[in-house]
């Protein structure tokens, strides 16, 4: 087949594979569906990233010892910069989003980094509040990395293909599968006090995941927008009843946290900063993948000037969120996986509910109380809604990995790809005796299948050329 047949064909099953999808949409990403049935989904996204959002900033403030007025202040600050940086995201300032529906929230792949930074400025003499300084400038500087980095993906079009970004798209969705089930069987909570696994969590969990599939293939489409909230609801309801829910943490909590920017102040050390360089360019890679599955699940592009653009855009953004997020007193923002099951679940990819949802998402971080309320959802009734949401994820990725044909090269890159960013994700002991700087990049299986499928694609023989196309009048509207 002749190079410009076989750009020709690839270009048109993606396209055909991008149409299936955007028909199966109630509402596509320029649409503004009515302000009520636009709430109700934002509240979904929510309920959907609210766990991932505060829970870093809840282990590191536990690693650092720090004291609970610091920790309720890292944490309203990690919603509220998630608000704010949602709407950037979504909105588009410039070149700088995707304007896609694609939520943020604190990047748990800093987690271990941070960590360590922090421990070791303490045990050097440091105050855990000097610890957090140097945390937030680290960050802080380092965020220039990824700014920089988004200016040159256009570069990229014949590495970063779909079947790379597809195959990245299935390991976020498969390895998230691995959260779910932990939340499903109760969470840390229930390794606490020994119930992990129970009868009551997993037919607790059951009924949320039962109630969501079901809703979801209803035929009326309010059923199926409020999919994952009604079965929420239902599971918090029952939750209640039988006693599962303890609204105590609740009293101590201020009615009110204004943002203080630069609170803990910035400091910066060269040897605390080099493990981020690194860090910053995998999240580069992740957001690649975390927007192309919005993308494909909205029904938009997943390769030529259009979806470049919206990348671009997309990675730029991460980059000045994270900036943002450091000068709120909180950890690097970056794209979440978890909206994607939403949008597939609800028919809904209008990048205007991500308004609604950064709205959400400022008022958690500046009302605690309201917040505590989702904190306090059991882990089971999350894991019952995010299990089926993350397994259309991968779902959406092997869509993208269809849409550009499998010869015997794609079906290589794709089985390596899988197999080694998934490998990690169920045996990370293997990186137990490994310096921190391995550790750190290949312990995530997103940035260890990210780096395979990016390496396999440039140099396995037989790469077909990628045509880089000019700006064309549809990219106006991104």
């Amino acid at each position: 087949m002749a190079q410009a047949d076989y750009d020709s064909t690839v270009d048109q099953e993606v396209a055909v594979a991008t149409d299936g999808l955007k028909s199966q949409l109630l509402y596509g990403l320029y649409d503004k569906p009515p302000v009520g049935e636009a709430i109700f989904v934002a509240i979904q996204h929510v309920l959907a990233a609210f766990v991932g959002i505060i829970t870093p900033g809840l282990l590191i403030c536990a690693a650092l010892g720090t004291t609970p007025e610091t920790t309720g202040i890292i944490v309203s600050m990690s919603l509220f910069a998630s608000g704010i940086c949602t709407f950037i995201q979504c909105r588009k300032f410039g070149p700088v989003g995707s304007g896609l529906l694609s939520l943020q929230g604190t990047s748990f792949a800093f987690l271990g980094p941070v960590i360590g930074v922090g421990t070791a400025a303490i045990a050097s003499g440091s105050t855990p509040e000097q610890a957090l300084a140097l945390i937030f400038g680290v960050c802080f500087f380092g965020s220039a990395i990824e700014i920089m980095l988004s200016r040159f993906l256009h570069l990229l079009q014949e590495i970063i293909t779909p079947v790379v970004t597809g195959s990245v798209v299935m390991i976020i969705g498969l390895s998230l599968i691995k959260t779910g089930m932990f939340s499903f069987a109760g969470g840390a909570p229930a390794l606490q006090s020994e119930t992990f696994g129970s009868t009551q969590n997993l037919a607790l969990g059951g009924l949320v995941l039962a109630i969501v599939v079901f809703l979801t293939l209803s035929t009326n489409r309010f059923l199926r927008m409020g999919a994952i909230a009604i079965g929420l609801i239902v599971g918090y309801i029952v939750s209640i009843v039988l006693g599962l829910v303890d609204f105590s943490s609740l009293s101590s909590l201020p009615l009110i946290r204004l943002p203080l920017p630069l609170r803990f102040g910035l400091d910066f050390n060269f040897a605390a900063f080099a493990p981020f360089v690194i860090l910053y360019v995998i999240t580069a890679i992740e957001t690649v993948g975390d927007l192309t599955a919005t993308s494909a699940v909205s029904g938009e592009p997943v390769s030529g000037p259009l979806y470049f653009k919206r990348i671009k855009g997309g990675v730029l953004g991460d980059g000045v969120n994270s900036a943002i997020a450091a000068i709120l007193n909180t950890f690097p923002n970056t794209t979440f996986s978890q909206n994607n099951g939403v949008i597939q679940m609800t028919g809904v990819g209008s990048r205007y509910v991500g308004f609604y949802v950064a709205g959400i998402f400022a008022i958690l971080g500046l009302v605690p109380i309201v917040g505590g309320i989702f904190q306090v959802i059991p882990q089971s009734v999350l894991g019952g809604a995010t299990l089926v949401m993350f397994g259309s994820i991968a779902v959406a990725g092997l869509n993208i990995v269809a849409s550009s044909g499998l010869d015997r090269r794609s079906t290589v890159i794709v089985a390596v790809t899988l197999a080694l960013g998934l490998g990690v994700v169920y045996a990370p002991e293997i990186f137990a005796d490994k310096p921190p700087l391995i550790k750190n990049v290949f312990s995530s299986g997103i940035s260890t299948g990210g780096l395979t499928a990016i390496l396999l694609n440039t140099f396995l023989p037989g790469r077909p050329k990628v045509k880089v196309e000019a700006s064309s009048p549809e990219m106006t509207q991104a």
